[in-house]
């Protein structure tokens, strides 16, 4: 059980999976990055809602007592981090699709196979065959 365990986790395929799964974390992190520490500030300084990662709609304030401490937390609708999110996907898919469309280039093409007889060449070997 183990060596069968051992030869289907040595595939080329099962490497190649794993090593593209990390290869995605990793280029999910960086574009995570660059959205919320790069270009939602931007977008944020241009719609002057300051850092639009950070932008929200207040339902209920949090409450707080005399001594400093919250009795009721903030109730809010965190649409900054939503739309930080939907970009992230955006990007990340829309690279996702270049690689791919970029491999697809790389493959050869299948060369298609030879033309065989026809139905009628078939039938008129059938009937020559037959005659002798």
């Amino acid at each position: 059980m183990f060596k069968e365990f051992k030869e289907f986790a040595l595939k080329g395929n099962l490497i190649d999976v794993a090593v593209g799964l990390v290869m995605a974390t990793a280029f999910g992190l960086v574009v995570s990055a660059f959205v919320d520490g790069m270009f939602m500030p931007l977008v944020g300084q241009i719609f002057q809602v300051g850092d639009l990662a950070a932008a929200k709609h207040v339902l209920s304030p949090a409450e707080v007592a005399a001594d400093g401490t919250v009795t009721k937390a903030e109730s809010a609708i965190m649409y900054g981090k939503f739309i930080s999110t939907i970009i992230n996907f955006l990007i990340v898919a829309f690279v996702m699709y270049l690689i791919v469309k970029a491999i697809n280039k790389m493959k050869k093409p299948v060369e298609a196979a030879p033309a065989g007889p026809t139905q009628e060449e078939l039938l008129a070997q059938i009937r020559d065959l037959l005659k002798k």
